[in-house]
């Protein structure tokens, strides 16, 4: 190689470092920015979790504390007690219905099944559970019509609970009296694709002892 060329090929060296230096100089925060968005963006991710982990295990802590009170009545209150929102809201109000039934307050126990039902910011398969459950321990509390209306609309095709919902008319259904249509329903719970092997079992159970007839083996 010539001196002419040595000396071409230093000073192209140099013009592409000028080049890249002033381009870095120009655009590097671009690439300095993309850093400390993607090192913020963990840590804050990092310290979200530790947050959502540490309101966790605090909102545990004060529901085993509510219920350690063997006093009847007193672990409902305390669980009434606990600030909570959304789906934690909601498994406060439903064991603290738990323990009002316990105590033998089921009056105490429907209002804060209601408190679930009636709460817009509660997801809906939460809110149904709190209907099912109101109408299963309200005894004479609650009118024929109005359980008739409630376990209508939860035994509706796609409601998370539809199938308890219907047991539930079929107990209905039994205790008026009218024998083949509880036979039915009952038969309709237990063909169904989704009923649970517990559910299956007692509707077929509950066929039998009504005097329905069930499929043949084999």
């Amino acid at each position: 190689m010539s001196d002419s060329d040595s000396f071409i090929d230093e000073v192209t060296e140099e013009v592409r470092r000028d080049k890249l230096f002033a381009a870095f100089r120009k655009y590097g925060w671009i690439a300095i920015l993309v850093i400390v968005v993607l090192v913020g963006g963990a840590a804050w991710k990092e310290w979200q979790i530790a947050k959502h982990r540490s309101a966790a295990q605090a909102f545990g802590d004060a529901v085993l504390g509510a219920q350690s009170d063997a006093k009847p009545g007193a672990a409902a209150k305390g669980l009434d007690g606990i600030a909570a929102e959304g789906g934690q809201k909601a498994v406060v109000e439903m064991l603290a219905a738990s323990e009002y039934q316990k105590a033998g307050d089921t009056k105490a126990a429907m209002a804060a099944l209601d408190k679930v039902a009636q709460d817009q910011s509660v997801p809906q398969a939460y809110r149904d559970l709190a209907q099912l459950k109101k109408v299963s321990i309200a005894g004479d509390l609650m009118s024929k019509d109005q359980r008739t209306q409630v376990l209508g609309a939860l035994a509706q095709p796609g409601r998370p609970f539809r199938l308890l919902a219907m047991e539930q008319q079929a107990l209905m259904q039994v205790a008026e009296g009218k024998t083949k249509t509880a036979i039915a329903t009952y038969t309709q719970i237990r063909d169904d694709a989704g009923a649970t092997a517990g559910l299956r079992q007692r509707a077929h159970q509950m066929i039998v002892a009504l005097g329905g007839t069930t499929p043949k083996a084999g």
